[in-house]
């Protein structure tokens, strides 16, 4: 099936478990060591650039949550995970979620986002490698990247990367 025939919605409390299984089956069983996860413990995703991606069954295709955090004093958009299920990989599910999440953050009036992965898949969307931005370890600083969503953003940011609680 086509990624055109694919719903975006945002993700709802009902959606939690299913988003959950997606990013077990996808990613590996120790995910939630990773140091990223680090920067979301006790701190809740940002509603309104979770979504899902169903198809016209209502069935499960992909997901992407986004996290608040800063880098020093400055407040950033964490994105990720994005998943995608393993039978619908190669159909631009992932880049239908990662557009809308970037288009969804620049309209709520965030200046940047930033990720860990790889620069040759995210540089198609913008994500350029963050000088002086540091992830907690045993993070890779190539893999750190960053997408100014206005002008300029992340002239000047720098610092360790850490839990956004307000």
């Amino acid at each position: 099936m086509p990624a055109e025939q694919i719903l975006l919605a945002q993700e709802l409390a009902a959606d939690h478990w299913d988003v959950e299984a997606l990013y077990d089956l996808t990613f590996a069983p120790g995910r939630t060591a990773l140091s990223s996860y680090r920067l979301r413990d006790d701190v809740d995703p940002i509603p309104d650039l979770c979504l899902t991606a169903r198809d016209r069954d209502g069935i499960l295709a992909g997901a992407i949550r986004n996290w608040p955090v800063r880098v020093g004093h400055a407040k950033a958009v964490l994105l990720g995970p994005v998943a995608v299920h393993p039978t619908r990989q190669g159909e631009g599910i992932a880049a239908l979620l990662m557009l809308r999440a970037i288009e969804l953050a620049r309209d709520a009036g965030w200046d940047r986002m930033m990720l860990v992965g790889d620069a040759p898949y995210y540089g198609r969307f913008g994500f350029e490698r963050l000088s002086g931005v540091t992830m907690p370890p045993p993070t890779n600083p190539d893999r750190v990247l960053g997408i100014a969503l206005r002008a300029g953003a992340w002239d000047g940011v720098q610092g360790d990367v850490t839990r956004a609680i307000d």
